[in-house]
């Protein structure tokens, strides 16, 4: 277990020193939330509607752009010697995503700051099942960029491909537009994006007269999580795939 567990926790801390290392990085993160809402909140008559939407896609972006640190460590020849190590390639996939997954999860509660100005009061009880959605849906993207960014030799091709995928999955998830408001066909676009559901937890803790028409959260839950597990098994797959050829 403790070969298991020491890297995990090296692996967490080490994203997150890098992080307070990088001042410019520190400022983005604080006032990114803050400009976001001013700016696009502010244009939406329904704020209490938007909020859900607005802080997914704060955490989405904030999860799946912290792992190009990745490419980073591929470059800087750190990658190569957590393969070589004795490690078990799982801890090195769950402490780099674990990492990631804490600061988009903290850029997220920054968010849910400002969340009393849209009408949303939560009790305590409903704010901690929301902090706890926001933290699924963080570890859930951070474990999508990781797999993404494992294939990629460059920045520039990792952020053409997540602003590929990122935007429409964000747009037909129901942050913009319920199900009931769409048209058949965007419906079942919406019924099979994962995204949809993650949105539809939050959306049911923080503005649950808008929730009328989205899935339970019972069942949001476990498609989230659903969806974190197997991201997981396919990053650590990708990861011992990569050090057999390594080895070879």
């Amino acid at each position: 277990m403790k070969e298991f567990w020491l890297p995990v926790a090296t692996l967490w801390w080490r994203e997150l020193i890098r992080f307070w290392r990088e001042k410019a990085r520190v400022l983005g993160f604080v006032g990114s939330p803050l400009v976001f809402w001013l700016i696009i909140g502010s244009g939406f008559g329904d704020l209490a509607f938007f909020f859900p939407g607005a802080l997914t896609l704060t955490v989405m972006f904030s999860a799946v752009f912290s792992t190009m640190s990745l490419i980073e460590d591929r470059r800087e020849g750190f990658l190569l010697s957590m393969l070589v190590s004795p490690a078990p390639r799982s801890s090195m996939v769950l402490g780099k995503t674990l990492g990631s997954a804490t600061l988009a999860w903290m850029q997220g509660l920054i968010f849910m700051a400002f969340g009393p100005l849209t009408g949303v009061w939560l009790a305590p009880t409903d704010l901690l099942q929301a902090v706890t959605v926001v933290f699924l849906i963080s570890l859930t993207f951070t474990l999508l960029g990781f797999l993404i960014a494992w294939h990629m030799e460059s920045s520039q091709g990792f952020h053409a491909v997540m602003n590929l995928v990122l935007f429409p999955l964000w747009m037909v998830s129901g942050s913009l537009f319920t199900p009931e408001k769409a048209q058949g066909w965007m419906r079942v676009i919406m019924a099979v994006n994962p995204l949809t559901y993650s949105l539809a937890a939050l959306r049911r803790l923080l503005d649950p007269r808008a929730s009328a028409g989205t899935p339970g959260l019972a069942l949001s839950l476990t498609v989230t999580c659903a969806c974190a597990l197997v991201l997981l098994v396919a990053s650590t797959a990708a990861a011992n795939r990569r050090s057999t050829k390594s080895a070879a």
